[in-house]
């Protein structure tokens, strides 16, 4: 593997419903390189989601995250590719004070229905660190060679 090797963060992980849950893996990298943790649908009967709707699927845990960071909670690739799943607010924040339970947004915008069954792999999660901003109100703003170009002011 290239690049620095990074400690870990730790992050605790509290199953909800022990019990019900004991058949589900915990978030993992799935090879040394991952980014993001795959995490699975903790649904109690499969989910068929419609062209067009949203859904708001369990993971069955919640977690500790430290301060200073947050985890980013991102669609997988393969999903949007082959089914059209994604996100709707991508990245999701999950923020360092949050202590329910972890869930995640699924939209599908393929033409075809989607079936979520327990234990699919759902989203990834990212644990990145968070750089807070003190807001310094001013009567000015430097100028800069962009000024305000916004929405395809460099073209398409």
């Amino acid at each position: 593997m290239c690049g620095p090797t990074l400690d870990p963060v730790s992050v605790k992980l509290m199953w909800l419903y022990p019990a019900a849950t004991d058949d589900l893996p915990l978030p993992a990298y799935e090879t040394p390189g991952s980014s993001g943790l795959d995490v699975c649908a903790a649904v109690e009967k499969s989910v068929v989601i419609e062209p067009g709707e949203r859904v708001l699927l369990p993971t069955g845990f919640a977690v500790a995250i430290p301060p200073g960071y947050e985890i980013q909670v991102r669609p997988r690739s393969g999903l949007a590719v082959k089914h059209g799943l994604s996100l709707p607010n991508t990245p999701g924040t999950i923020d360092s004070d949050y202590r329910g339970e972890v869930k995640v947004a699924l939209i599908n915008f393929g033409a075809q229905p989607v079936t979520v069954n327990r234990g699919d792999r759902i989203a990834q999660l990212v644990v990145a660190p968070v750089v807070r901003a003190a807001i310094d109100v001013t009567a000015d703003l430097d100028a800069t060679e962009r000024g305000s170009g916004g929405f395809g002011h460099t073209g398409v």
